[in-house]
């Protein structure tokens, strides 16, 4: 038997997490549960994990997974941040940029789809913006959905609380609109690109770091350039 707060906070996560595949922050859920503290949130966490209606995935910062609810019906799954990982990893595939142009992705005849990527992005200092296509991972098409996607390998550690680390690969919806507390490719001064979640304040924009040791950068809109959307993860093992 749950207590309201907690399956107040178990509906929230699980909602979050089919909406964007991305779980909540703890500020995010304390706003969202009207807690003074992230204290409580923490009470709440270990209070459903010790049930067995969370799990806490290992090596990823505050990264969950919802796997039950309290009524036992099944419903819709929420989406996993990490919901594949290409086997053998992502640097085995060294001669895909040769054989094939830098063209949108393909579909293949085994059913996957060729996403190109296209560089590095920045979670943490500022690297250089967006560079050429390198070589492309295979994904089956339930891990994209409609639109153009392209994927970027992570560099930093700005956005470990969303379970973004250093060396994974991003898989990107390209886009150039995108909602409040959405994760994006944000492409600034049209030099910089860096990976952040999105906020508006009044008619200004604020690039929100998942990491307490990086600040947020609230920039005019006309510094700003949405490049795309995170819809999903790989990471190497």
């Amino acid at each position: 038997m749950l207590t309201r707060k907690q399956h107040e906070l178990l509906r929230f996560i699980q909602e979050r997490l089919r909406e964007s595949g991305v779980p909540p922050s703890f500020d995010e859920m304390k706003d969202a549960l009207d807690l003074k503290s992230k204290s409580g949130i923490h009470r709440l966490i270990m209070a459903l994990e010790e049930r067995g209606f969370i799990r806490r995935l290992p090596n990823r910062a505050r990264a969950l997974e919802v796997i039950k609810m309290p009524d036992g019906a099944a419903g819709p799954q929420p989406r996993r941040f990490n919901p594949a990982v290409v086997q053998g990893g992502l640097a085995n595939q060294p001669n895909v940029a040769k054989t094939r142009p830098p063209a949108a992705p393909d579909e293949d005849a085994r059913g996957t789809i060729a996403i190109p990527v296209m560089g590095r992005i920045a979670a943490g200092t500022p690297i250089s913006a967006i560079q050429s296509r390198s070589h492309t991972v295979s994904l089956p098409p339930d891990m994209l959905g409609s639109g153009e996607h392209y994927a970027l390998e992570v560099r930093g550690d700005s956005m470990v609380e969303a379970g973004i680390l250093d060396g994974d690969t991003v898989v990107i919806r390209r886009q150039d609109t995108a909602n409040t507390g959405d994760i994006i490719v944000a492409l600034i001064d049209d030099e910089e690109a860096t990976l952040k979640r999105l906020r508006r304040r009044g008619s200004s924009i604020a690039l929100e770091a998942a990491n307490p040791a990086y600040e947020t950068r609230v920039l005019g809109p006309d510094r700003v350039k949405i490049q795309g959307r995170l819809v999903n993860l790989l990471r190497r093992y």
